[in-house]
């Protein structure tokens, strides 16, 4: 069976956008889907889940039923990627809230060292079926 594997980003971040455009290119099987945290799909998958629906300080990552934020999501991300990537997920065994330091340094300066943009990034119309709405 197939698992179903879902990035939710910040649509208007750009280190984000790069990332998940990394992914897309390094994922050879198409195995993952994409939605911005601030399209319909995103919004909804937030408000289900309990989340905050206004702030976008961490990608989130689902497969099957379990959700992954903070470090946790790019790490088990890289997991699926090419053989030249997936070796990054083992620092998974670094314990979560040292991981988590990391990441929210990285996540609250990602605008100024990054950028943003005025509005989510829209994908190529090739790319757009791997895009929930």
């Amino acid at each position: 069976m197939k698992t179903k594997k879902i990035i939710l980003f910040d649509g208007i971040c750009n280190l984000c956008n790069q990332s998940v455009q990394f992914v897309i290119e390094h994922d050879k099987q198409k195995q993952f889907l994409f939605a911005s945290l601030q399209s319909n799909y995103g919004q909804n998958f937030l408000k289900e889940n309990n989340f905050d629906t206004t702030n976008f300080d961490s990608m989130v990552y689902v497969e099957n039923e379990k959700i992954f934020t903070k470090s946790s999501a790019p790490l088990n991300i890289a997991k699926h990627l090419s053989a030249k990537f997936s070796w990054l997920g083992i620092f998974l065994i670094v314990p979560k809230p040292i991981r988590d330091v990391i990441y929210k340094f990285i996540s609250k300066n990602r605008y100024k060292w990054f950028g943003k943009q005025e509005s989510c990034w829209l994908p190529t119309p090739e790319l757009k079926a791997r895009f929930l709405e």
